[in-house]
């Protein structure tokens, strides 16, 4: 077909056909060379989708059917872009820099920059990042007289984005009860500001896009003669108003390439919606998918594992990677008692893969929640072994974990003025930048900390303040004379007070604890909307403290303080140097490593407990699992811990259901372990309930985990707190046997864990 010039773009010095053409499958093949149509291509992963879509448009330029400028290519991040126009250029001698290849916000930009006054935007506009947005959002809740915590700016920022995302200004949002009212109500203001501002976020971007190519019929039909080939690649990951921006765009005459996998959306919290493939597929009438099913990365026993537990699916376009690389070396399973003892395997088996020549940076420790990372990276400090966190922060350095460091360190010492800066209004508690520069200025004329500043603010006050260098005295919010606590300077000086006061004689993990619920930290990531993450990360910190504890022969507040700081500030490896990649699983997708290690493979930690309450959840948490198994090419470990600290306290796990939708064929149990828990339907999965020991369990030595028999439920499960005559309260932690045989283990505070027979141990629920 004749390119938008009506003529054939043959560029110079162009490769040969064959030669572009030659190192591509059948399959790969039919979707580079296909002619002027759109198309949806399932790319399986490892398939070689970025070289189909990166050869499809250099045969597209080669064979003349469209000049560069005839292209619109849309990447899901800035680095795709790049890589993208830097292969293009080594296929084809043409100039990339005109070409529109870049992501939906970069296009859009680029779109609005051309046509700001017929976008109702001032030339120079500016973009808000994340951080930027949120701070608009506080100041306009703030002049508004919101209610912090019935109004978090965090949930207010979701509102506003997921309504645009879904196309919506604010007089189009339905406000049906007065919570929805308000909110509509906070996106109408934070409009008018950005529009006195000139100023547009990431979301507004599409949005404003989307609204002048839909209004402004030149505009439109221009572009829609301009690009006769638009590309996509990650679509399982677009959104709704992505795809109705992409078929506004394409109209009729565009031919539209789309490259997917519904098996790797993941990204649902984002908006991202697999229903665009199958509405894709009616609406751009494809009359035939092209599937990319070989793959290029893993050995078959990986991609026969992820093949197989994908399957439980439904709705899935459906293919079935495989390898002509042979099966490989089967996926390694461990079965750790403790995640502490999880750790200690994944360490071990590293120094182990690293003097067998594989480097470090090609070593991946994945796992499915952020804090998780906290007990591994412990593992790596104590072990010299360097390492990197992939997309994201280390624990100690994570903005939760600071601030909460911070409140310790006031308890330890309330003169610690960056302690103290960096916590002073964080929960917002009504101390303004004057007052705080006042107090500056106070304890700089003083010689003196900002603690002894404020104290002397607070000193014309009633009751004396314990700790303090001067006798100074001030009326604190634990006292029964307050009748609520209060906010500004006073309020703050009486919450550290009332803390090192409480926390005086308590031991390192309630000082956590205690500090955690009182300081307000727990309560305002509570009230975010995405604060999940932040809350377990917190939570961590208590099982930090716990297990200092008993490791530490001092383990007392500064010595922890001292510990954290340390952790910190070491082996987090350079740039160039090579180390171990830790990431969760999320942060994963796109990479691959010879070696990938996935912990944490529990029920309740991976499935998350939330998909249990979202529509499609557990569909989706298998998504990414079978994202985790498919990093690896050429070996891959699974593990679980039979016990995980939790809040500061142990917690019995049962291994998670993807474990057993694997088939046995594919695993080797590394060592003899003892069954946990009942494989299928003995779990009790389905319906969500606990595990229950029954006298009909059978052991299987290969897999170390039990069959259930048909035989009648009994009242023991596991995690079930019992008691015995002799050896007081315990915790049932394991099973064995059937019938007259039957026995449990049970941990016991005080004598440790025993083997007991079910049938004279006479045990008796706690």
């Amino acid at each position: 077909m004749p390119n938008n010039s009506g003529q054939k773009f043959i560029p110079d010095n162009f490769l040969s056909m064959s030669s572009l053409l030659s190192a591509l499958n059948p399959e790969q093949l039919e979707a580079v060379t296909l002619p002027h149509q759109s198309a949806l291509v399932l790319a399986g992963a490892g398939s070689g989708k970025t070289r189909v879509l990166t050869t499809r448009i250099a045969h597209l330029i080669q064979s003349g059917q469209v000049s560069p400028h005839g292209i619109l290519a849309v990447t899901f991040t800035n680095k795709a872009a790049k890589g993208m126009l830097s292969r293009i250029s080594s296929m084809l001698p043409v100039n990339t820099r005109g070409m529109w290849v870049g992501t939906f916000h970069g296009l859009c930009n680029r779109m609005l920059r051309a046509h700001h006054k017929d976008a109702g935007l001032p030339p120079a506009f500016q973009i808000l990042d994340s951080a930027d947005q949120l701070a608009v959002i506080k100041r306009i809740l703030k002049s508004h007289g919101a209610d912090d915590e019935k109004f978090p700016a965090r949930q207010v920022q979701w509102v506003i984005n997921n309504a645009k995302e879904e196309g919506l200004r604010a007089s189009q949002v339905e406000a049906y009860d007065d919570f929805t009212r308000k909110m509509a109500e906070f996106y109408l203001f934070y409009e008018q500001q950005c529009n006195k501002e000139g100023v547009v976020d990431f979301a507004e971007l599409l949005l404003r896009s989307y609204e002048l190519l839909t209004r402004n019929e030149y505009l439109r039909e221009h572009y829609r003669g301009r690009f006769d080939h638009i590309l996509v690649d990650e679509f399982q990951d677009t959104n709704r108003l992505q795809y109705k921006w992409l078929k506004l765009l394409a109209g009729d005459r565009a031919a539209v390439f789309v490259v997917g996998d519904d098996d790797q959306s993941i990204y649902a919290f984002r908006g991202a919606n697999t229903g665009n493939m199958k509405d894709f597929e009616k609406d751009f009438r494809i009359s035939k998918i092209i599937k990319l099913e070989q793959n290029y990365r893993s050995h078959g026993n990986i991609l026969d594992a992820a093949n197989t537990l994908i399957r439980n699916n439904s709705g899935r376009l459906g293919k079935n990677l495989w390898t002509s690389e042979g099966h490989g070396e089967p996926i390694r399973v461990y079965n750790a008692p403790t995640d502490f003892d999880e750790a200690a395997f994944m360490v071990s088996e590293v120094k182990s893969l690293r003097s067998e020549g594989v480097a470090l940076s090609q070593i991946a420790l994945l796992y499915r929640s952020n804090a998780q990372s906290r007990v591994l990276e412990h593992a790596l400090f104590n072990a010299s072994l360097a390492y990197r966190v992939y997309g994201g922060m280390r624990f100690f350095e994570r903005q939760e974990i600071k601030h909460a460091l911070a409140y310790l360190r006031l308890i330890a010492n309330p003169h610690d003025d960056n302690a103290a800066l960096r916590i002073i209004n964080f929960p917002v508690r009504g101390i303004g930048m004057r007052s705080l520069e006042q107090l500056q200025d106070e304890a700089t004329r003083q010689g003196e900390s900002l603690w002894v500043a404020m104290l002397q603010k607070c000193k014309d006050r009633k009751a004396p303040i314990p700790g303090s260098r001067d006798g100074a005295s001030v009326r604190l919010a634990w006292d029964g004379e307050a009748d609520k606590p209060k906010k500004g300077v006073e309020g703050f000086v009486a919450l550290i007070e009332s803390m090192r006061r409480v926390c005086e004689k308590l031991p390192l993990p309630e000082i956590v604890e205690h500090m955690l619920e009182h300081s307000g930290l727990m309560a305002h990531y509570r009230a975010e909307r995405e604060g999940a993450d932040r809350l377990e990360n917190l939570n961590e910190l208590i099982n930090a403290a716990t297990s200092f504890v008993h490791e530490a022969e001092d383990d007392s507040l500064m010595v922890f303080l001292a510990h954290a700081s340390l952790e910190a500030g070491e082996h987090q490896a350079d740039g160039g140097q090579d180390a171990i990649q830790l990431m969760t699983v999320h942060s994963a997708k796109g990479l691959e490593f010879h070696s990938v290690f996935l912990g944490g493979l529990e029920e309740g930690l991976f499935p998350h407990d939330n998909s249990r309450n979202e529509a499609g959840g557990l569909e989706e948490e298998r998504r990414l699992m079978y994202v985790a198994l498919t990093r690896a090419r050429r070996r891959l470990y699974l593990s679980f811990a039979q016990s995980r600290m939790l809040h500061g306290q142990t917690r019995y796990n049962i291994p998670s259901r993807f474990l057993q939708e694997i088939p046995d064929s594919l695993l080797r149990w590394l060592q003899p372990v003892q069954k946990t828990t009942t494989r299928n339907q003995g779990w009790g999965i389905r319906n969500q309930e606990p595990v229950r020991l029954t006298p009909g369990y059978a052991y299987s030595a290969q897999t170390g985990i039990s069959n259930m028999r048909n035989y009648p439920e009994s009242q023991w499960k596991i995690g079930q707190n019992v008691i015995h005559a002799k050896f007081g309260t315990g915790v049932i932690v394991n099973c064995e046997g059937q019938g007259p045989d039957a026995r449990v283990e049970v941990k016991f505070g005080r004598v440790g864990t025993k083997w007991l027979s079910l049938e004279y141990a006479k045990l008796v629920p706690a």
